[in-house]
């Protein structure tokens, strides 16, 4: 028969926390609902030199784009940022207001916002494919368009313009590398030896850099196993809890509107609602 145990939330739970953003405030949030955190940074992040991405703002500030799609907050705001150093941002912000803006992420919005700009071109739930879907009602076709990317490049929405005989100028402001052998082979072994019950993904390159680790190391098996069964994935998002089916994780925990803090409300109402037979 069928019964349903009432647990007490994260109480007693160690969770890994794999990005490198507000660690203080993740860490506090699951202290507060009885667990304890640990930091396992799965990801780097280099921002490329000013001398790089400054002739890209100039491209933006002198016209030669009738478009313009941004897909990160941080991304946005380290346009900005390189733009006020050079003595370029209200002219950046000029320019943006002249031209059509298309974005992905709540994040990006929200920094749009803080500058008063407004998309016209939304995605419907975080991804680029779902920007792409959006995008589609537009027509885009032989246009100039400015694309800020994120970490790595997004091959499948650059195609898409480019399919659509539109001229692309990929925008790279920082890239993501490899973490630290050391920090992986620490997550492995403590995934596998059941020293945490939750991993918490924050985007994609973190999911894939601890696969490829476990598939150098002969343990790939042994990964899903642990997901599987004693520790549980739980995902920012959906796009990154896409990569995690990817790999072929199949219990990903995530939240609603795809934040942080909510994701580890999620967690702990999943913890606290047990069913056992």
């Amino acid at each position: 028969m069928l019964r349903r145990t009432f647990m007490a939330g994260l109480e007693n739970k160690r969770i890994a926390l794999l990005g490198t953003r507000k660690i203080e405030e993740q860490s506090a949030i699951i202290v507060q609902l009885g667990g304890s955190a640990v930091h396992r940074p799965a990801q780097g992040t280099i921002f490329f030199d000013a001398a790089v991405i400054e002739p890209e703002i100039d491209k933006i500030i002198n016209g030669k784009f009738q478009w313009a799609i941004f897909t990160t907050g941080i991304g946005f705001e380290k346009l900005f940022e390189i733009a006020k150093d050079a003595g370029k941002e209200d002219s950046l912000l000029a320019a943006l207001q002249n031209l059509k803006i298309a974005i992905r992420g709540y994040k990006t919005a929200n920094a749009l916002k803080k500058r008063g700009l407004n998309p016209i071109v939304r995605d419907d739930d975080g991804s680029i494919v779902g920007l792409i879907r959006q995008l589609e009602a537009q027509q885009l076709s032989n246009q100039s368009i400015a694309v800020q990317l994120y970490g790595e490049p997004h091959s499948e929405l650059i195609d898409w313009l480019i399919e659509r005989n539109n001229t692309v100028q990929e925008i790279l402001p920082y890239e993501h590398i490899p973490p630290q052998t050391e920090v992986l082979e620490k997550l492995l072994n403590e995934i596998l030896s059941n020293e945490l019950d939750a991993v918490s993904f924050t985007s994609t390159p973190q999911v894939k850099y601890l696969f490829k680790y476990a598939v150098a190391q002969h343990k790939n098996k042994e990964l899903l196993e642990a997901f599987e069964t004693n520790v549980i994935a739980l995902s920012v998002g959906k796009v990154t809890g896409k990569v995690l089916k990817e790999y072929g994780v199949n219990r990903v925990i995530m939240p609603q509107d795809e934040r942080m803090g909510s994701a580890l409300m999620t967690l702990n109402k999943y913890y606290k609602e047990v069913e056992i037979f």
